[in-house]
């Protein structure tokens, strides 16, 4: 089994990194969309998937119970779901690793991104997490640290979709080394009147707000069912590494991200501009898709 962090420590990464990406309800809806395609694609591959995740040490403290409130038939899906926000459930615990959800190359506020990051060095990250991770599950043997490396990889597919999980932006606002780290310093409003919120939960919010199972089956079908969202429409998918899902798609969206935006104060958040929402609803939406086709594909690969 992997080895616990000291507590103390937990709780000083805890305090200085990032939220989550995206809410809970966004990541099982990539778990839900994963789940569907796979079953058409490799069905054979479900139940041994569905076998690892049963060893998983949450699976009998917690999700059994879970499962239970939903019809027989849903639960291998319900599971899918589940496993994908894992990670955030398990903040501030001693399986919680805060810097695995991010890379953050830095963005100049202002310039285009055309320019593909170095990858950081002699740090803990969501590529060298996915690298990690994907090593574990390689291993053989079915055993609950392979459930646990599953459960991450599903996560992490998700979180580097999330355009500002590859991203810090850099201004006179925003020196390095820091920046806005990813976000959560850039402070904006979704409308004159609301309240005010980091960008980072702005897009993190994106996909859907409620977990109930049923919300987010129906949000799942209707995106699969979107014709722009169409496989045949998704040429990225031909891409299988992850760096290049962070560097070259995630990051370079940083443009857009924060296009005519300004950031305001953490109690005094700048409004978006007109038009802004429906962008970044797009943008989001296909980052999600893209994040449920890919896992899927990864997992008939490795099953």
């Amino acid at each position: 089994m992997r080895k616990s962090f000291p507590l103390a420590l937990l709780a000083t990464l805890t305090l200085c990194t990032p939220a989550l990406a995206w809410n809970k309800a966004g990541h099982m809806v990539s778990g839900a969309i994963a789940y569907t395609e796979l079953q058409a694609k490799s069905p054979q591959s479900v139940p041994r998937v569905i076998a690892l995740l049963k060893k998983h040490p949450d699976y009998v403290s917690k999700w059994q119970t879970q499962l239970n409130t939903v019809p027989q038939g849903d639960r291998d899906l319900y599971l899918f779901m589940l496993a994908t926000r894992w990670a955030d459930d398990a903040r501030k615990t001693t399986e919680d690793r805060p810097t695995w959800h991010y890379v953050n190359f830095p963005f100049k506020l202002g310039s285009t991104a055309t320019t593909i990051p170095a990858s950081p060095t002699g740090e803990e990250n969501i590529l060298t997490a996915l690298q990690q991770n994907r090593t574990l599950l390689a291993a053989p043997g079915t055993t609950p640290t392979k459930a646990i490396a599953l459960t991450w990889i599903f996560h992490l597919v998700g979180d580097i979709h999330q355009p500002l999980h590859t991203t810090k932006a850099v201004s006179t606002q925003f020196p390095l080394p820091e920046g806005d780290r990813g976000g959560t310093r850039f402070y904006i409003r979704a409308k004159e009147g609301s309240s005010t919120i980091s960008l980072h939960k702005y897009w993190d919010d994106l996909i859907l707000g409620s977990d109930r199972f049923q919300s987010v089956r129906n949000q799942a079908i209707a995106l699969r069912q979107n014709a722009d969202y169409q496989r045949g429409n998704l040429p990225e998918l031909a891409e299988t590494s992850f760096e290049k899902w962070a560097k070259v798609e995630s990051y370079k969206l940083a443009p857009q991200v924060y296009e005519n935006l300004q950031s305001g104060t953490k109690t005094n958040g700048k409004a978006l501009p007109n038009g802004y929402a429906d962008t970044a609803k797009t943008i989001a939406q296909r980052r999600i898709v893209l994040a449920g086709y890919r896992l899927a594909d990864y997992l008939k690969a490795a099953f």
